[in-house]
């Protein structure tokens, strides 16, 4: 019963990642600071090189650069997870558009690099890319089962993508439950007699954040504020009503993949 509780919650949450424009001048995007630990904004600082903008490149689009949601550096040889669901379609990706990231320097400026798709979990809207070019730092991610209920975490990203000038914002929250979860699909042609079966027993665990996410969001870090380790993937928002009221009425609750599934997807040490 809990379960199917669950389902219907989630099914009338969205995944946040950037596919339309809007205005953000009404929204509250400041990193919040109220409360926060001494240590949170050195954490932050030490992160943003490993933040990165997920998007397409093509030489005739405009802008030539279209941004769609967030990733991050897990690993050597600079693997990135991000949500399945802000991959383009293949048949975006050809000789004229490519897969492609936009990287943070030291001195704050953005450069472009390519990037290939390595693995892809569509279960739970998880995708490790590489990027090409100079190493970047991956960021120390926590143990599978350590994150608790009641943890104080942040997220970085860049939500309402290109409105706000692709600057990381970071929001803070807490892990307001973990429970068992099976993503819904896309649409009801999907669905399958595996897929059901899935959604009534729940397949993995999924992190609720008392905090909000907007499109753009996807696939950016979640941070356990103690620890500095990341402890999920930010993947969707409860919406209360349209896709257009996640931003002008806000649920103030989000969802993450935990950390165990992006292990799952990493080559073994």
């Amino acid at each position: 019963m809990k379960n199917a509780a669950l389902f219907a919650a989630i099914s009338a949450a969205v995944g946040l990642g950037c596919h339309f424009h809007a205005v953000a001048a009404d929204l509250n995007l400041e990193v919040q600071a109220e409360s926060a630990p001494a240590d949170l904004p050195k954490l932050i600082r030490r992160v943003k090189r490993s933040v990165l903008l997920v998007g397409t490149y093509g030489e005739t689009d405009s802008p030539r650069f279209l941004f769609r949601g967030t990733g991050f550096v897990v690993a050597s040889n600079n693997l990135v997870v991000t949500n399945a669901h802000v991959l383009p379609d293949v048949a975006d990706i050809g000789s004229t558009r490519r897969l492609a990231m936009q990287v943070r320097s030291q001195d704050g400026t953005w450069s472009l690099r390519d990037a290939s798709l390595v693995q892809l979990d569509r279960a739970r809207d998880l995708a490790l890319l590489r990027v090409e070019g100079e190493a970047l730092p991956p960021l120390a991610l926590a143990r599978d089962g350590e994150v608790q209920e009641g943890a104080s975490i942040a997220f970085l990203g860049f939500p309402i993508g290109g409105a706000l000038g692709f600057s990381l914002v970071t929001h803070r929250g807490i892990v307001s439950s973990i429970a068992p979860i099976a993503l819904p699909q896309a649409g009801a042609q999907v669905l399958s007699e595996k897929s059901i079966r899935k959604i009534r027993e729940g397949s993995f665990n999924i992190l609720q954040l008392d905090a909000t996410a907007y499109p753009g969001n996807s696939g950016g870090p979640v941070f356990d504020i103690a620890t500095g380790k990341v402890v999920g993937v930010i993947n969707m928002v409860l919406i209360k009503g349209s896709r257009e009221s996640a931003l002008t009425n806000p649920s103030g609750i989000s969802y993450a993949i935990p950390i165990e599934s992006v292990r799952r997807l990493l080559p073994a040490e």
